[in-house]
């Protein structure tokens, strides 16, 4: 299940939703369909010594915090 963030361009609320198939996401505080869809980071593993893989290998923008292409 495809769990995204999403904030309204209406009212500005952040929030997560999870999409199935072509459902229609709309904001839960002013039920605006206006989103924009934002850019996620996946959380860590919760058990061992595993690190999350870090494949950034593309043009486009860096993934987020934990991307080596990240300029911050």
């Amino acid at each position: 299940m495809p769990l995204y963030e999403y904030t309204c361009q209406q009212c500005e609320h952040a929030f997560e939703a999870l999409v199935f198939g072509n459902d229609e996401v709309e904001c839960p505080e002013c039920h605006g369909r206006r989103l924009e869809k934002q850019w996620s980071v996946p959380a860590r593993p919760m058990a061992g010594t595993a690190s999350l893989p870090t494949a950034c290998n593309s043009d486009g923008p860096p993934c987020g915090p934990a991307c080596r292409r990240f300029p911050g």
